[in-house]
Parts: structure tokens; C-alpha cells; sequence
């Protein structure tokens, strides 16, 4: 966050603006986004959102209004005449063997045929709660809450019952890749926007040359030359190709936080925003404040022949950053507090869980998370060479493709103007971080007291499955 006091704006009732690296022109405020309407949600107002990436790699903000909810009722009636029986129906603790649904894959892709949405769509999962290894039948298993699906206005699968989001396949190999057979481990999986060193050092010496020539009337030429000041700003992913619909979640992800911290998406969940934290508060000269999105590491619960994991509350937190931003561009950590910063910090965490109910994109987040985790914890306990799989198809693309988006690589600065006393500031910066292995450091997992991860295994043994099956309830 720059910012610049200016003792002689008092009489003009003072600006302030907010910068922030997001994808694309936003052009007043996004009110809320919802990505279905099951479970009793309402269906008015429903506004859902997505990006899109052009040929050169610039990622915009889309939405797909539906003022009455009537497009969404009708393709949620649609999918539910399609889906079979058995897997609309809603499961607590729905099973899938990883090696069973790849051979079954391998068989479709080999004659010809496409993947079935079944397939696609993971039965319908909508978390993972639990991981198992069967040593007897060789299933490496995961498991968790399903339901019936429907694919949204924004191409999102979503429960008809709940309106939870459905986990993807795409994703699950991303992150099997990501720790694959091989032992490769990956440290980090994230995402990061940040400006050029030169973009933030022009915007220094710009902000310097306004001086006191900044009024109300002023505000729409003075928001346009700080966007073209500062420059597109550099989409950066770790961890997983950035051409991957896993890489665009995370980025996405990244860009609605950003959003809702400076005030132009106004979540269906009571937030608020660093913004206007901030812009009570006041804030320090030349500060930079920088938001990360990340896992709550302490969530996994191991069984002690090490057979069974059970993931355990919502995973993701939001953390925060001070740096300053230097004459040259150059961002320094402070190691300094932002109280503004820290408040909003703490909001997001507690109201996440709310959050992913209503907004997909944060809970494909979440479903990033548990599913990097799940994937680390299979390679650690080497479930691959217990059960002689080594991924089959999903081991590269020549098998099975997963690259198929366009890699986001830039986006254009979104400014947002709030007025209040005499503080010019323009906060930017943060990122989604993921570090799957620390939640499986010995010092972090949770005890299985009273062996209740461990007695859930058996009970969900894949028993009496037909030839071709690979879930089961």
C-alpha cells in the first residue's frame, strides 16, 4: 500500500485511492457471486462470476447474470432427469478408488470415447475428508461428501442439493502430479500477482508529481493515468502448469480476495475490507500490504498403522505482510504490523467457511488444498508401490491431458476511490500459498484418539465391486 499525505487537500475533502493487481477493468462494484442454489439458497439475485483469458494471456472478470435464477433452475432440472439414481443421491461418505477410475478411464480413452461426466466430475465429491489404502485389494481410495451435479452458468459443476461445488478431475491428477511415483516433491503450489519494479517506480514519482492538483472532478483522469502509470501487472504459478484449471482456481481465487479487500466485490458474507479498515485507521507512508491465502496446516489426523487420514476443518486461512516500497520500486519487508490489514486478515479466516458456501471459486480453493494434501500424503505413506500403480494415463499428458486452458500471465490494475480525510493510498500485492508437506510434518499431525480414523476403513472397503466399478457408497 503507497501513501502519501498532503496536508493542503483538508479544504477539498481529500481522496483516496485504492490500486490493486486484479484481472481486467472493473467497472462498479460486484454486489456478490453464487454458483447454484440448492439446499434452499436463494435464487434471486444470483450474479456468478468467472475470468477468461485471452490469446495473450490477459485474464478479465466475467459474470453470468440470471436476475430471476430461471437459467440455473433449468439446468439443475436438466442434469437431474440425466443423472443416474444412485449417484444423484446424496452420500455422506462417498468412495472412489483412484487406481480402479484410471484403468476405467484408460479402457474409455483406448476405444475412442470421452471421459463421462461421472468421471469428470469426480461422482459428485464435493470435499475430501478421508484418504485410505486397502493393502488387500491394492485401492488407494479417497473419500468424502457427494451428491447430485449440475454445470453452472460459469462452467462450475455444483451439488443440486447443497450448492456446494463438485471437485474436478483435472485437479486431482494436477495435484498426483504435482507428488507423483517418482518421489519429485513439490515444495510450493501457489500463485502470485505483483507489479513491475519499474510500474511501482513510476507510480512513486507520479504520485509525487500530483502534488495538491486532485479534486472530486479529477478523480476518473487521475484513476486512468495511475492504471497506465503502474502497468499490467505479472500472473506467476508455482507448482502446477499454469495451463491448468487447477492454476486457474488459485489465480482466480487470488484476484476475488483482492477484490473484496479494496471494495469492489461486496461478498454475500459480512467481510468488510482492508480499504476501508485502512482508510479509518490511516496508514504508514509507503507501505505495501500483501495478502496470502493459505492452508491451516494443523488439520490432518493420521491413523497409527498409517492406512487412514482424515482432513479436518476448513483448511484455508488468510495471512498478511507489511512491506515498503522503496524511490527504485524495490519492495522491503518491514516486519512491522498493519493493524487495518491484520483485522481483515482475521474477518477472512472466520468467515470463510460462510464464503466457499456461497462463492464457488473459494471453495475450489479449499478442494485445491485438501486434494495437494491428499496427494502429499499418498506419496509420503507410498501408496504407489503398495498397490503397483504408478499413475497409469494420468502420469503425463500423452495419457491424459490436463494443460488444455491458456496460462494466465498478466492483468490489468483495478483502481477503487473512496474519499476520507487527506490519505492517498494505494494498496497491492499477495498470493495463494500452498505447502502440502508442512501439514504432514510429525509435529502437526493431529492423534487419532479413540482409533476413529482407523475404524472408518474398514467399514468402507471396496466389497463385492463389479468388474468396471470404482466408486461406491
Amino acid at each position: 500500500m503507497v501513501s502519501i499525505r498532503h496536508r493542503g487537500w483538508a479544504q477539498l475533502g481529500a481522496i483516496t485511492l485504492i490500486v490493486a493487481g486484479l484481472f481486467g477493468s472493473v467497472s462498479g462494484r460486484l454486489l456478490w457471486a453464487q454458483g447454484a442454489g440448492g439446499g434452499g439458497q436463494n435464487q434471486q439475485n444470483v450474479q456468478q462470476a468467472g475470468v477468461a483469458i485471452d490469446a495473450e494471456g490477459f485474464l478479465r472478470l466475467r459474470t453470468f447474470p440470471d436476475p430471476t435464477g430461471a437459467l440455473t433452475r433449468q439446468r439443475m432440472a436438466e442434469a437431474a432427469a440425466r443423472l443416474e439414481p444412485d449417484l444423484a443421491r446424496p452420500s455422506p461418505l462417498r468412495k472412489i478408488s483412484l487406481n480402479r477410475l484410471e484403468a476405467a478411464l484408460a479402457v474409455r480413452l483406448a476405444s475412442g470415447q470421452a471421459e463421462t461426466d461421472e468421471m469428470r466430475y469426480l461422482a459428485g465429491l464435493t470435499r475430501i475428508t478421508h484418504v485410505f489404502y486397502y493393502p488387500e485389494t491394492r485401492d488407494v481410495v479417497i473419500a468424502g461428501p457427494a451428491e447430485g451435479f449440475f454445470v453452472d452458468l460459469s462452467g462450475r459443476p455444483i451439488g443440486i442439493r447443497s450448492g456446494h461445488v463438485v471437485m474436478e478431475l483435472a485437479d486431482l491428477v494436477a495435484a498426483l502430479r504435482a507428488f507423483p511415483p517418482s518421489g519429485k516433491r513439490t515444495s510450493l503450489i501457489g500463485c502470485s500477482i505483483d507489479p513491475d519494479p519499474e510500474g511501482l517506480q513510476r507510480l512513486q514519482q507520479f504520485l509525487g508529481r500530483v502534488g495538491r492538483n486532485v479534486s472530486r472532478v479529477g478523480v476518473d483522469r487521475l484513476v486512468a493515468e495511475m492504471k497506465q502509470v503502474l502497468g499490467p501487472q505479472r500472473v506467476t504459478v508455482s507448482g502446477v502448469s499454469d495451463k491448468t484449471h487447477f492454476a486457474q482456481v488459485l489465480v482466480e481465487a487470488d484476484y476475488r480476495m483482492k477484490l473484496i479487500s479494496i471494495a469492489l466485490e461486496r461478498p454475500p458474507v459480512d467481510i468488510g475490507s482492508y480499504a476501508e479498515r485502512a482508510l479509518r485507521r490511516g496508514a504508514a507512508r509507503n507501505a505495501l500490504a500483501r495478502f496470502y491465502l493459505t492452508p491451516n496446516y494443523e488439520c490432518v489426523r493420521v491413523s497409527e498403522d498409517g492406512l487412514a487420514m482424515r482432513l479436518e476443518g476448513e483448511a484455508v486461512r488468510l495471512m498478511t505482510e507489511q512491506e515498503l516500497i522503496t524511490a527504485q520500486g524495490q519492495r522491503v519487508q518491514t516486519g512491522g504490523a498493519d493493524p487495518s490489514a491484520e483485522a481483515f486478515a482475521r474477518a477472512f479466516t472466520e468467515h470463510y467457511p460462510a464464503l466457499a458456501a456461497r462463492v464457488p471459486v473459494f471453495a475450489q480453493l479449499r478442494n485445491l488444498i485438501d486434494l495437494s494434501i491428499a496427494a502429499a500424503f499418498i506419496q509420503q505413506q507410498d501408496y504407489y508401490s503398495q498397490a503397483d500403480w504408478y499413475l497409469g494415463i494420468w502420469a503425463d499428458e500423452s495419457g491424459y491431458a490436463i494443460e488444455t486452458g491458456q496460462a494466465p500471465k498478466m492483468v490489468e490494475s483495478a483502481v477503487n476511490v473512496l474519499w476520507r480525510g487527506n490519505l492517498l493510498m494505494t494498496p497491492i500485492g499477495g498470493g495463494v500459498n500452498i505447502q502440502p508437506r508442512l501439514a504432514l510434518q510429525p509435529e502437526r499431525l493431529l492423534p487419532d484418539e479413540g482409533a476413529q480414523v482407523a475404524k472408518v476403513r474398514p467399514e468402507s472397503a471396496p466389497v463385492q465391486l463389479k468388474p468396471s466399478q470404482w466408486w461406491w457408497d
